[in-house]
């Protein structure tokens, strides 16, 4: 009996990964969305389409509405990276052995997020985009454009951590082969463009 009583007194004491619950975490969620919301607009990025509609898909890359509507082709990239953020959290998660739950992973996730969509509306990287990408006539994403960015990588993370790791590879996978072969860009080929350029990607985007 003392053997037992130790050991359940040892057992309440034991240190326990915190547990956020699904509101906490949706709450949790939400206000870093709006604040990045509010942080994009003092950066100076439109909450809409200037040409002042707001449409569920917009999908023409060379013109002025691109990114600035809820979804367009590179709704897809977020997706992606809802993929590559719930790989990458998990095994730093297993090479650390931390105890941080899913749903603290998931809000890890959405802060880069986050700070990826501040990074690429800063003035730097929209003219690095507009220099050495196809998007010639890009000035950054609408607000709403991000925000609706953001809950795409939150639908891809919330996938791949339900999914079976081969079917997360092979829709990944499909999305960039079937964006590229339909809009000449991807997730792939825009990084490569943003750290690396190379003229005759570019001439081939552009349909030289």
């Amino acid at each position: 009996m003392r053997n037992s009583s130790a050991a359940a007194v040892a057992g309440m004491r034991a240190p326990r990964s915190a547990r956020l619950s699904p509101a906490v975490i949706a709450l949790v969620a939400l206000a870093m969305t709006a604040g990045a919301a509010l942080v994009l607009y003092a950066m100076g990025r439109t909450p809409i389409c200037t040409c002042g509609t707001v449409k569920f898909w917009h999908g023409v890359v060379n013109s002025s509405e691109n990114s600035q509507h809820l979804t367009d082709w590179y709704s897809f990239s977020h997706i992606i990276h809802g993929f590559l953020f719930y790989g990458g959290v998990r095994v730093v998660q297993r090479m650390t052995g931390s105890k941080l739950s899913m749903g603290a992973l998931f809000l890890v996730a959405v802060g880069i997020e986050i700070a990826w969509e501040l990074v690429e509306n800063s003035s730097l990287v929209i003219e690095r985009y507009r220099t050495s990408t196809m998007a010639l006539d890009y000035y950054g994403d609408s607000i709403i454009n991000s925000v609706s960015d953001i809950v795409a990588m939150m639908a891809g993370f919330g996938f791949a951590a339900i999914a079976p790791v081969w079917l997360t590879i092979a829709l990944a996978v499909a999305m960039e082969l079937f964006v590229g072969f339909m809009i000449r860009d991807n997730l792939t080929l825009n990084i490569v463009m943003l750290v690396w350029p190379m003229d005759w990607i570019k001439a081939w985007q552009t349909g030289g």
